[in-house]
């Protein structure tokens, strides 16, 4: 779970795990598209884009990436959703077989706003509230919530969750350790090219 908001709709990475072209899992946004892919020796086994284009600057975005590929229905091994609301029409809809590992939480390096293996494609924009949820596949309104009065979409207090072992919880906070993982699992992030004012 990610509350973004964009400054550009060039391709950037909101969360990537892995070593390059053959191996990877990543979500990025790709001309305003949102993007899920898994890649194990070089073939996509989960590649999901949806045809709805988020080119907004000035609004917040929420996502949300929900995987359990032990899930007997293909199409519940990989879920997308935009501000609560399930993305269902896809450009290219590829699902994972069943029990198909992904490389999160794997020995590779992780990357929030990047991805390892480039210097190009980080992230463009702000980021609040990122949450990965360790051995749950959970749905947005454990994160967020339609405001009764505006019904606009918004988040909710997640302290409460279970982050699982290797899961986070990023709240940015402290400006002195913008990569703090806060959900009491200590599973904190080296800060890169970014400070206080940042």
């Amino acid at each position: 779970s990610a509350w973004c908001k964009l400054s550009g709709v060039a391709d950037s990475y909101i969360f990537a795990v892995g070593e390059g072209a053959t191996d990877r899992t990543y979500i990025n946004i790709n001309a305003g598209t949102l993007v899920v892919q898994n890649r194990i020796d070089s073939s996509n086994v989960l590649n999901l884009i949806s045809n709805a284009v988020h080119r907004d600057v000035a609004s917040w975005y929420h996502f949300v990436v929900a995987i359990d590929t032990t899930q007997g229905t293909a199409s519940n091994r990989a879920k997308m959703y935009v501000n609560g609301t399930q993305i269902t029409s896809f450009e290219t809809e590829t699902y994972p077989d069943q029990n198909v590992n992904t490389f999160v939480n794997n020995t590779q390096e992780m990357g929030v706003g990047k991805a390892p293996w480039t210097t190009a494609a980080y992230y463009d924009g702000y980021m609040a509230e990122v949450v990965l949820i360790d051995g749950q596949q959970l749905a947005p309104d454990q994160f967020g919530e339609f405001d009764s009065d505006s019904n606009i979409w918004k988040p909710i207090d997640v302290s409460g969750l279970t982050f699982g072992d290797e899961g986070f919880y990023l709240d940015y906070e402290d400006s002195s350790a913008l990569g703090k993982d806060v959900s009491g699992e200590s599973n904190n992030f080296t800060v890169n090219n970014l400070t206080a004012i940042d």
